[in-house]
């Protein structure tokens, strides 16, 4: 069944508060219309573990969906992740939204003392700990072995609520990535490429127009037939509601290395009036087939009336 591309919204927060603060943010972001909140899973900051945050968050909430964006699969067994969202999925009666990814910042390696493979190694290993969490909320017995993981005889519980399992949001930058995403999940990020474990210029780049659209072109190749029933979504890392676009451009276009104009079409930046914004993303919705969109904890106040206009349209 084709997705209907209708918008939600997310906030992706890294809890740096308190825990009343914590619980009154999550109700705010639930009272603005907001569909979800997500958390990073990183160690080279300060930040909540995202497990058990966003579990807090589904307690202090009623509707508001909860999730990561996204967990590395590095640090943590596939089957225990798989036993940690059901249980949660359970207790929130069916509201997580399950991010996972193949881990990327080199940082987190290095301060873990785990060791940074290639890309390919860590994608390789990723798509085996697709199989096993879907294995674990599939309900009976099961065995798997690859290269990275092995499952004997084992009967996940509990079983999640939401049928055939939570959704499944795999982001990336990179093709193999992306082909992984567009054949295994739900929900695709579209996200910079990170391939050299920083946020640089090869990121930064990577985040424009014709970039953006070959990014596209390997979730199609991935995914195939199912494309259509994919919904995508893009984290807006620069994201402003102003009457000045152009200068908030201005500034960005060095690191770019293009002209103004061009910086504001990056596939991460997102800045205007409210009507304005409205267009944008009325528009890239129509270009691209984006209609999850995610504001940080910095923004998500700013974009209420965005939210309040567009969500479910």
């Amino acid at each position: 069944m084709a997705h209907p591309r209708k918008f939600r919204f997310g906030v992706q927060t890294h809890g740096d508060v308190d825990a009343a603060s914590w619980r009154a943010q999550a109700r705010k972001m639930e009272d603005l219309g907001y569909s979800t909140l997500f958390m990073p899973d990183h160690f080279s900051d300060t930040r909540f573990a995202p497990m058990v945050a966003i579990s807090v968050a589904a307690e202090a909430t009623t509707t508001l969906r909860v999730g990561m964006l996204v967990l590395g699969n590095d640090y943590k067994h596939p089957a225990v992740v798989a036993k940690e969202a059901a249980t949660l999925d359970v207790l929130s009666d069916g509201r997580l939204e399950l991010g996972l990814g193949a881990g990327w910042q080199r940082a987190d390696y290095d301060l873990l003392g785990l060791q940074y493979d290639s890309a390919g190694t860590r994608i390789a290993r990723l798509e085996e700990a697709i199989a096993v969490v879907k294995g674990c909320f599939a309900g009976g017995s099961f065995n798997f072995e690859g290269d990275h993981y092995r499952i004997t005889d084992y009967d996940a519980q509990p079983t999640p609520v939401q049928q055939p399992h939570p959704p499944l949001l795999i982001g990336g930058g990179g093709r193999k990535v992306l082909g992984l995403a567009g054949r295994e999940a739900d929900i695709v990020g579209i996200n910079p490429n990170l391939r050299e474990g920083v946020v640089g210029a090869d990121a930064v780049v990577s985040t424009l127009r014709d970039a953006t659209n070959q990014k596209l072109q390997w979730i199609r190749d991935g995914a195939g037939e199912r494309f259509d029933d994919l919904e995508l979504q893009i984290r807006y890392f620069v994201a402003a509601i102003t009457d000045d676009a152009m200068s908030l451009a201005e500034a960005l276009a060095p690191a770019f290395g293009v002209d103004p104009a061009e910086a504001l079409q990056s596939s991460v930046a997102c800045a205007g009036t409210v009507d304005e914004v409205c267009e944008l993303l009325e528009q890239r919705r129509e270009e691209w087939g984006v209609s999850y969109v995610v504001f940080g904890e910095d923004t998500f106040e700013a974009f209420a009336p965005v939210v309040a206009r567009l969500a479910g349209t």
